[in-house]
């Protein structure tokens, strides 16, 4: 079931009130705000693919059959089109970065870029390339810097470095302690500016796409052996502090994408799910806290179908900790991302083909059929099934091609009445989503 499948009824922005949970319901004001709408009408859970397989069929005839799964893809596979675009750093505008070589491009930082010949080629390369009425996902990957300046470390300490010379040689007079003051504030004003415009473009030019940064907001809960001590998986002590720094992105963006790629070293274990569900769970904060008008910004975090860095594909386990979590936790959909690599020969391709048409194809139709059927039966439809608990375990149970849940489904309504929660969709009120209400207008 394709987003251009759906010309009319793709609710990009439909939200509606939800019962404040988790104390996180509520935008700066402390006002109550709606949750979220469907990507796709009627579809509570969306899959989307972002993984360039186009070569698969092109060179090497091995279809990859997504639709068979209910997966939203592009035209033949493309890596960009009118579901799903990503820019790299290279393809929008004139991103300022520096290289591994040390070689500045476009002013190398963001202060230095100019960014008014940098939004005059973004408007071109954007209108180029997606429709008016494009009503996909459009995320921007800048990576090279973080437009906060104490999150710009290890590699990324050359754009500090860079920024206080700059600063040195135009004021020689100013103190270390100056300099660094300086060069900071010039930093975050520059990239906010970058960012932040960007944005705006987009949004300006196909208001309908839902916008936004790939790996924002950022939780920095990364997995490290610490001896004597567990994994918690809970963000870094600061994030809700250098994230609130970002209310400037947040308002400007139409959609989250944080990411939830795990390391290879995770695999089948429990810690994943505390990696991604603390990564989520502060996303929710920031979509429901820096609301887009009057609803929670729709979060679609991105996942890899293999372990960071490899070509090791995700098991059932692990699906349930990245795909499953997301699910559980109410998330609008998932991004499915892969490299290159995955396509790179007729033998991987062939590879991938099977891994779809069996332990991934399977597991997300059972597992968007599951949350369906939730949906149906918890909300009648109008809303989306979350934990009451979103630190629980509790899963949305799985449903099988007849739309009944595996493999007691008395059971498993109970489980869904008692341990999750409905967040209505847009004109929908109540515990089950059962009142109609009129639709609310900004006053």
């Amino acid at each position: 079931m394709l987003l251009h499948s759906f010309p009319l009824t793709i609710l990009l922005l439909s939200t509606i009130p939800v019962t404040p949970q988790w104390g996180a319901v509520g935008d700066e004001s402390g006002r109550s705000v709606a949750a979220a709408g469907p990507v796709v009408q009627g579809r509570p859970f969306t899959m989307v693919w972002n993984m360039p397989t186009a070569s698969c069929q092109e060179h090497y005839g091995i279809h990859l059959d997504l639709g068979a799964f209910d997966i939203v893809e592009n035209h033949q596979q493309r890596f960009q089109g009118q579901n799903m675009s990503i820019f790299y750093h290279n393809q929008l505008g004139l991103y300022p970065y520096i290289t591994q070589e040390g070689l500045q491009v476009n002013g190398g930082v963001p202060q230095r870029g100019d960014l008014e010949a940098h939004l005059a080629l973004a408007q071109t390369q954007i209108s180029a390339l997606l429709r008016t009425g494009f009503r996909g996902l459009a995320v921007i990957d800048w990576e090279e810097w973080r437009p906060l300046w104490v999150r710009d470390f290890g590699i990324k300490l050359e754009y500090r470095r860079l920024s206080k010379k700059l600063v040195r040689g135009e004021h020689p007079e100013l103190t270390k302690q100056e300099v660094n003051s300086l060069a900071r504030k010039e930093f975050e004003r520059g990239a906010r500016d970058f960012m932040s415009e960007t944005l705006q473009l987009g949004v300006c030019l196909r208001p309908r796409g839902l916008w936004g940064f790939y790996s924002f907001p950022e939780c920095f809960n990364y997995h490290r052996k610490q001896k004597g001590h567990s994994y918690t998986g809970h963000c870094h002590s600061k994030t809700r502090q250098k994230n609130d720094q970002l209310a400037w992105l947040w308002r400007q963006s139409t959609a989250l994408y944080p990411s939830i790629y795990l390391p290879k070293r995770l695999a089948g274990s429990s810690d994943a799910t505390l990696l991604v569900r603390h990564r989520l769970l502060e996303a929710l904060r920031v979509a429901n806290q820096y609301p887009t008008s009057t609803h929670a910004t729709p979060v679609l975090p991105y996942a890899r179908v293999a372990f960071a860095h490899t070509l090791h594909f995700l098991n059932k386990t692990d699906l349930e900790h990245t795909l499953g979590e997301s699910a559980a936790l109410g998330m609008a959909g998932v991004v499915l991302w892969g490299e290159q690599a995955f396509a790179k020969s007729k033998h991987q391709c062939e590879i991938l083909r099977d891994y779809i048409n069996s332990e991934l194809g399977v597991y997300i139709s059972t597992l968007k059929r599951g949350v369906q059927r939730c949906s149906e039966e918890r909300c009648h439809g109008n809303g989306r099934c979350a934990r009451r608990d979103p630190y629980s375990d509790h899963m949305i149970p799985l449903s099988d091609s007849f739309s009944n849940f595996l493999p007691d489904p008395t059971h498993d309504l109970s489980h869904l009445r008692t341990n999750f929660l409905c967040q209505c969709y847009q004109g929908w009120a109540g515990e089950k989503c059962q009142e109609r209400i009129a639709s609310i207008t900004n006053t």
